[in-house]
């Protein structure tokens, strides 16, 4: 009833029922592209490249996708060319003065970043769409392209596709501007999601007709439910900074030896997210291309050992790069010069240390002790997936939902969109969606 109570008290709120329905209705344009094939393609002839992409990182990308890129879709490259060339512009903030200048600038020069995003990830797509073509060729039939290899099919493909990634961005765009919640991640995560019905039915039937049957499918649930409660602690871990703050005098200066409310700052456990795991994934994609120029005996090992995402040599070098990776993030991501200057200039200290310098000194030293846990839990919960596998044999399709990118997605979307819904019935004086759904008295 308290869940019941609280859903009603969502559709009260007329602002945020109509920001739910436009996401839930974009959502549903961009899963029904996901369905439609590229011109030029019988999309009976697909079944090769859905078994070429049951497992492996191909796999993961279609895992990404929704389903797009074994479909051939028009949205088979997904939004992740907008997700590296946002990559891409991030780093090169670190180096190019001019791109520092505009995160300064506020509204106007976050504009223009996205706008150099934007031109970004048209040219990622169009180095990507022709290789997705290319595979499409070695992959299926011939009779299978109607308009044959020919130039026209190419270019209008890549066009397509291309097309296909900006609209799955501006879907996106609208969605954070006029829905609810992050929609580059809602994208993500609605094609993640796409996956697990079908990925949890074979399963459900591979133990029924071979070993376990009902008792290893409730253990399995059982540790993918442990796993999302892993995740969630994850994401929301902080280290509290106790901060005290000197107490205003009339005249606007600072009274000596008296103190004002004492607040916190936030360090979170794992400041830098996912992107660890998307970093070191497009490291990994590295060894197997450069492999792949060779024909020699040691090439082809090096291609077999890092296409098996649930192999040994696989998840041992992804652990090592997710733990530098995550190191690498923080320490561009959280400021702690800026934080400490903020912290003076507002008249705040943290008790026995000294403002500027040594906070600054301080925070970095808290920053590295609680980097190493997280980025050492971050690890094992994106090899989990492989040890899941070889523990209890589970069926690569619903491990990918044991950890990794997908479930720390899932569980990060989840959260922010929660967190923004709860936001709105705060606002309109309900409690919240971890509370009873009862009118809350407005406060004067």
């Amino acid at each position: 009833m308290k869940f019941i109570n609280t859903i009603k008290n969502i559709w009260k709120i007329e602002e945020l029922k109509n920001r739910i329905l436009v996401s839930l209705g974009l959502l549903l344009v961009y899963r029904f592209g996901t369905q439609v094939v590229l011109p030029g393609i019988d999309a009976s002839q697909l079944a090769n490249l859905a078994n070429q992409t049951d497992s492996g990182l191909l796999g993961l990308l279609n895992a990404f996708t929704g389903g797009a890129f074994s479909n051939a879709s028009i949205f088979a490259l997904g939004i992740m060319p907008y997700i590296s060339a946002s990559i891409v512009v991030q780093l090169m903030g670190i180096a190019i003065p001019y791109l520092q200048k505009l995160q300064k600038e506020g509204e106007s020069g976050r504009k223009k970043i996205n706008q150099i995003t934007r031109w970004l990830t048209i040219a990622i797509t169009l180095v990507q769409g022709p290789g997705y073509i290319y595979n499409l060729f070695n992959t299926l039939p011939q009779n299978a392209f109607l308009l044959g290899d020919s130039l026209s099919f190419i270019v209008s493909s890549v066009i397509i596709l291309t097309t296909g990634t900006i609209f799955a961005m501006w879907l996106g765009e609208k969605i954070t501007d006029k829905g609810i919640g992050n929609g580059i991640s809602l994208l993500i995560m609605v094609g993640i999601i796409a996956n697990l019905p079908k990925a949890f039915l074979q399963e459900f039937v591979s133990r029924f007709d071979g070993s376990g049957g009902l008792i290893m499918v409730l253990i399995e649930l059982a540790i993918w439910f442990a796993i999302i409660l892993a995740a969630v602690m994850l994401v929301m871990a902080v280290r509290q900074i106790p901060v005290q703050y000197a107490r205003r005098s009339a005249t606007g200066g600072y009274e000596k030896n008296v103190f004002g409310s004492r607040q916190y700052i936030p360090l979170k456990l794992n400041a830098s997210g996912v992107m660890p795991i998307i970093f070191a994934q497009a490291i990994m994609f590295i060894p197997v291309a450069l492999a792949g120029l060779s024909d020699s005996d040691a090439a082809q090992g090096v291609t077999a050992a890092f296409s098996d995402i649930f192999g040994f040599w696989y998840n041992l070098v992804f652990a090592l790069l997710i733990i530098v990776f995550t190191y690498f993030y923080t320490a561009i991501t959280v400021p702690t010069n800026k934080m400490a200057d903020d912290l003076k200039r507002s008249g705040g200290f943290i008790p026995g240390i000294r403002p500027g310098s040594e906070t600054a000194e301080y925070l970095d030293r808290i920053m590295s002790q609680i980097t190493l846990p997280g980025s050492v839990f971050l690890a094992i919960i994106a090899i989990f997936p492989a040890i899941i596998v070889k523990l209890l044999g589970v069926q690569q399709g619903w491990a990918l939902f044991f950890g990794g990118t997908s479930l720390l997605i899932l569980v990060g979307v989840a959260i922010d969109t929660m967190q923004q819904v709860n936001s709105y019935l705060l606002n309109r004086h309900y409690d919240g969606l971890m509370k009873t759904g009862k009118n809350r008295k407005a406060v004067a």
